[in-house]
């Protein structure tokens, strides 16, 4: 039934296949029923994006199995955000960019793309483990309130906590309740000891007063791999990023900067003054590459009888301003 859904939005103009194998429900998905997918989105010439099912401890083994998805289906493979998460898992870079360009010099069409800052973004209940989020909010809610499953979770959790170097280095960038949007922008450390609790005990209480929705910042990677992984030929860049302005609704939260950031960030910090690459080879990240990725027809490169999807910026000047403190700031030297 999955696969004749799937054949029928591709028909209708779908790109591909996209996966959250890290998060419930797309954790529960089974290599197997990935690859049968997949392979109908290989026989419409899509592409297979996949958040892969690990980022720190076990990051190559995820790669591997969306290698194997990619191979095995004979579909077009994006590796998103492509990073190692945690010290103690840093030294693994090189081998990741390595075991991915070894799989395309194989012939297989495999691109990965990442943003330009050392810290991801994601919900506070990802410090939860994989099974207290199954089931429906009130069901994950029960358990954060039940005495009997709550050592398991704050072991867990904890666990979390130590891997990643610290709760300083987690810090909470949106709450959905009014009453809750005191903690924006402060570390879990800095807000449990306002409260005068353990970290554990802040992440439960606020998980259960935001009715799991509020959203943290984690400093979980390295300047030096995030440069490896942006200057790889086969990585472009990509935002990760949700719609915001700085006004109403989308103006809420303290979000991760690579909302208005990304782009101008790589060309300004990492272009201009880093010279990790050219110029022409950051436009082509940004442009041509994944225009072509995708399948594009007629966009990403400045031809006659293409569209004029145009931005005119000053090289000298263009930088992003959002942090992580004040990220709803538009960039500088993007005139058009």
């Amino acid at each position: 039934q999955m696969k004749k859904v799937l054949g029928i939005t591709m028909d209708q103009g779908s790109f591909g296949l996209s996966t959250g194998l890290e998060y419930p429900p797309g954790s529960y998905a089974a290599t197997d029923e990935l690859i049968e997918l997949c392979k109908i989105v290989g026989q419409h010439k899509g592409v297979y994006a996949t958040h892969m099912r690990n980022e720190d401890n076990k990051v190559e083994e995820a790669i591997a199995e969306a290698l194997q998805i990619g191979r095995q289906a004979g579909v077009s493979l994006q590796i998103s955000h492509l990073k190692a998460c945690n010290k103690n898992n840093w030294s693994k870079v090189d081998h990741m960019l390595e075991i991915i360009q070894q799989a395309a010099q194989e012939g297989l069409p495999v691109q990965a793309d990442r943003y330009p800052y050392i810290a991801y973004g994601t919900g506070l209940s990802a410090f939860l483990p994989l099974w207290s989020r199954q089931g429906k909010n009130q069901e994950i809610l029960a358990r954060l309130q039940d005495p009997g499953q709550l050592p398991q979770i704050e072991a867990y959790t904890q666990g979390r906590g130590e891997r990643i170097g610290g709760w300083d280095r987690v810090v909470i960038s949106s709450c959905y309740k009014d009453e809750n949007k005191i903690w924006e922008g402060k570390s879990i450390a800095e807000c449990a000891a306002t409260r005068g609790i353990s970290e554990f005990e802040f992440i439960r209480t606020l998980l259960i007063r935001d009715e799991l929705k509020a959203g943290i910042v984690g400093f979980a990677m390295d300047e030096e791999g995030l440069v490896k992984v942006l200057r790889s030929p086969l990585v472009m860049i990509g935002s990760d990023g949700d719609a915001v302005a700085p006004e109403g609704k989308l103006g809420a939260g303290k979000p991760h900067p690579r909302y208005y950031g990304t782009f101008p960030r790589v060309l300004g910090k990492y272009c201009r003054e880093e010279h990790i690459f050219d110029l022409p080879t950051a436009v082509q990240k940004m442009t041509s590459m994944p225009a072509q990725k995708m399948g594009l027809r007629q966009r990403g490169l400045l031809q006659k009888g293409y569209f004029a999807d145009i931005t005119v910026f000053n090289p000298q000047t263009v930088i992003d301003r959002a942090t992580f403190i004040e990220p709803h700031q538009f960039p500088l030297g993007i005139e058009h």
